[in-house]
């Protein structure tokens, strides 16, 4: 599956300032980046860094102003989301080193506070896959998904209170149930084709059976169409905009994913 998806962001900046962006997809398992365009207006110096979850960010200090932010890409995805009903649990002494980071609890998902109400939800489930399969049913059906509700990252306690929240909300909740247990869990942020309203998307996912496996309780079912652009622990480490200084926030946020034909050789 071919995908053009585009962002553009546009600011009114009063003094200097530093940004740290997170606007690249890089090419992996899942997708294929064939075509990129990155444009910053005014045309000013960056340079690109990669963090330690291997997202690929730019650095820059935006002049006063209006700046602005224009990025598109080509991107072959795959024509299904891999599921692997049953997938094993992965015992920790046998995850990779870099998975391990993502057992521990973080800034949005209070992991140590969901274990006695996510082995409730998960009662009955072979370890690893189906647990975290359980614990996507259960937010779907019982977390209230409500897109443009809230600007503001909160934690998966305060969504469990509220019992509704945005994708990356849903997202943080699933992950903290998920570590609960001791499957690895991390956000991912990126683009949903044909995602409704369209905006850019957040969704987890979960290391089981020797692999991550995607989860979007969003969704009434998994389906072609995602692509990432940043990985993270939740979503401290994937903004897809970080400014230093007076507070800053976007005047015009443009977003769109759309299918293409494959491209001719």
């Amino acid at each position: 599956m071919w995908l053009r998806t585009s962002c553009d962001l546009s600011f009114d900046i009063s003094v200097p300032t530093p940004f740290v962006l997170m606007l690249r997809p890089r090419s992996g398992a899942q997708q294929w980046v064939a075509r990129e365009e990155y444009r910053l207006v005014p045309s000013i110096a960056a340079y690109e860094v990669t963090d330690g979850y291997g997202n690929l960010c730019q650095r820059l200090i935006a002049p006063p102003g209006t700046f602005s932010v224009h990025t598109n890409a080509d991107v072959m995805t795959a024509d299904q989301v891999d599921e692997a009903p049953g997938a094993c649990f992965v015992e920790i002494q046998n995850l990779p080193e870099e998975v391990l980071t993502y057992l521990l609890p973080s800034r949005y998902c209070e992991s140590d506070r969901f274990n006695k109400m996510t082995s409730s939800i998960t009662s009955g489930q072979w370890a690893g896959y189906d647990q975290v399969a359980a614990i996507t049913d259960w937010l779907r059906k019982n977390i209230s998904y409500l897109p443009g509700s809230s600007d503001v990252p909160i934690s998966a306690v305060e969504v469990n209170q509220r019992q509704s929240g945005v994708c990356r909300d849903l997202a943080h909740l699933g992950m903290a149930m998920c570590r609960s247990i001791s499957i690895p869990a991390r956000l991912v942020v990126g683009y949903l084709y044909d995602l409704q309203p369209m905006d850019l998307h957040a969704w987890f996912e979960a290391y089981v059976g020797g692999r991550w496996y995607t989860f979007d309780a969003t969704q009434p079912q998994l389906r072609a169409g995602y692509v990432a652009i940043g990985y993270g622990r939740d979503a401290a480490d994937v903004a897809v905009f970080n400014q230093f200084g007076p507070p800053v926030y976007p005047i015009q946020q443009d977003v769109s994913v759309r299918s293409i034909p494959e491209p001719v050789p």
